[in-house]
């Protein structure tokens, strides 16, 4: 009987049980769902994730690619061009600073917390981790506000699955083709006159002469849209579900915010959103009793290795004392996340202000819906009323 089915309902709701059952007794586990081997020990997860020469990212990282991305991307590339997509998109970021965030985070995080308290009850993700996700990212690359809702449709379908087929349908593949046709005419449009944005500064960005091409930078573009619309939401969200999961917890930020930092940290272990990516074997490797041959697909499960006891004590407890060193929240090794500083600032500074005018909230249901996905873990709904 199979332990672990990538497309199974169960799994999206709680992977942590069946991670229990990978770590302990099938640490190299060929899943016959994903067609491919799941790592779930911390550090056979890190080793590989370092490894890149023999598990190598170019063949793409989602255990259900998108078509276009393998191979140029940052996250779908080996060295030197990884090193070099990197190099360039960290001298676009360099030219906003993150604190620049600060601001504008508060004006969004206040102007959604007026209408939530107004009403009393409302659904966290729509009412506010996506105001100030998508929000902050529209402004910092200079998108269109009118266009909000449907890039974030279009984000959530990219990154999902269907159950039924166990992959990614037409309609997933379409609104990724959509996205990346919508950025590519505004790449064109920055083009055509430069702003002071993101997309802009990733078109000018030139280390010794050497400059993003036109699809870098619309996969770039697209990648980092992605990454703030479905990654940096959701991760907000899950942090949310933590604190109502675990109130003593909630109660402690609220009398003493300096502990919002560290909870966000543990949080990052304890639930990341970022649960699963593929890597392709380049060379032969003898693991834990099985051959992982050339060309074979491998899952690193980033969510099991964040609860591997060998390296977390008492792995399965939600302690914001923990100050968890070397968790996988932002993955390992080359793809460690590039906006991981700009993620855990923003988080900090609207949770911070979200605690502040909401201290205690419950569920209005008695279960989650889950979206579908196989390598993202994340809430679709969380509808909250203020205590």
């Amino acid at each position: 009987m199979e332990a672990f089915d990538l497309y199974s309902p169960a799994i999206d709701a709680n992977p942590f049980p069946y991670y229990d059952v990978l770590r302990e007794r099938h640490p190299c586990y060929w899943s016959e769902s994903g067609k491919l081997w799941i790592l779930s020990r911390y550090h056979d997860i890190v080793q590989a994730a370092r490894d890149w020469e023999t598990f190598s990212s170019s063949q793409g990282n989602m255990i259900d690619e998108l078509p276009g991305r393998a191979g140029a991307t940052l996250g779908t590339t080996d060295p030197p061009r990884h090193d070099r997509l990197r190099a360039l998109s960290q001298a676009a970021f360099a030219r906003k600073n993150s604190e620049q965030l600060v601001a504008p985070t508060l004006e969004i995080a206040d102007r959604a917390l007026a209408r939530i308290c107004e009403q009393r009850e409302f659904e966290f993700i729509n009412d506010f981790s996506s105001q100030i996700t998508v929000g902050l990212l529209f402004r910092t690359m200079g998108l269109p506000e009118r266009d909000h809702a449907e890039i974030r449709r279009k984000v959530i379908l990219a990154v999902s699955t269907d159950k039924s087929v166990k992959g990614r349908t037409a309609e997933h593949i379409a609104a990724f083709q959509e996205l990346s046709a919508f950025l590519t005419a505004e790449v064109a449009a920055r083009r055509a006159k430069p702003t002071d944005d993101l997309i802009t500064h990733l078109a000018e960005a030139e280390i010794d002469g050497d400059r993003l091409s036109e699809r870098e930078v619309v996969l770039t573009t697209a990648t980092f849209v992605m990454a703030g619309v479905e990654s940096l939401s959701s991760f907000m969200s899950m942090y949310a579900l933590n604190l109502h999961d675990y109130p003593d917890a909630r109660r402690r930020i609220v009398a003493d915010p300096a502990l919002i930092e560290p909870a966000i940290e543990e949080s990052l272990r304890f639930n990341t959103s970022a649960q699963r990516f593929k890597r392709t074997v380049m060379r032969e490797v003898a693991l834990h009793g099985e051959t992982l041959r050339v060309g074979d697909k491998v899952a690193l499960a980033f969510g099991s290795g964040n609860r591997d006891w060998r390296k977390f004590p008492d792995p399965d407890v939600y302690a914001i004392d923990r100050r968890p060193q070397g968790h996988l929240g932002f993955g390992s090794g080359k793809h460690f996340c590039l906006g991981s500083q700009m993620a855990r600032l923003v988080t900090a500074v609207a949770m911070r202000r979200f605690l502040e005018r909401v201290p205690d909230y419950h569920l209005t249901v008695d279960e989650i819906a889950w979206n579908s996905s196989s390598n993202f873990r994340s809430p679709a709904a969380l509808p909250f009323a203020i205590d």
